[in-house]
């Protein structure tokens, strides 16, 4: 079970994730472009809206695990790995390439187009 945390780390961490959202990229949705979003894929390194993120549940935990930037208990390592993966635009390249990649020796399509 999950040890309670202090009030100020909990505090310290809800900065630190805002801050993250800041950044260029992180301040819209991953998935659909929305503005200002309040929500995380912390095993993805992404931060998505509500609706993306009710999606990326639904998907399992398996493939997105999802908490609230505010309302969830935020672990140092949560909050490290959000770092880590380097935000919403580098996770959404990473993803366009491995698309690229994967179409482009199957298929002839390439994704990088659509950026």
């Amino acid at each position: 079970m999950r040890e309670k945390q202090s009030r100020a780390t909990q505090e310290r961490h809800e900065r630190i994730l805002n801050e993250l959202c800041k950044i260029e990229g992180n301040n819209k949705c991953a998935d659909c472009l929305t503005p200002s979003p309040r929500w995380a894929s912390y095993s993805l390194g992404i931060f998505l809206c509500i609706r993306c993120a009710s999606l990326h549940r639904k998907m399992g935990t398996h493939i997105s695990k999802v908490k609230s930037i505010s309302m969830d208990q935020w672990t140092a390592q949560e909050i490290q790995n959000m770092k880590e993966k380097g935000g919403n635009n580098n996770v959404n390249q990473q993803v366009i390439s491995a698309q690229d990649r994967y179409s482009s020796r199957n298929t002839g399509v390439s994704y990088t187009k659509y950026k």
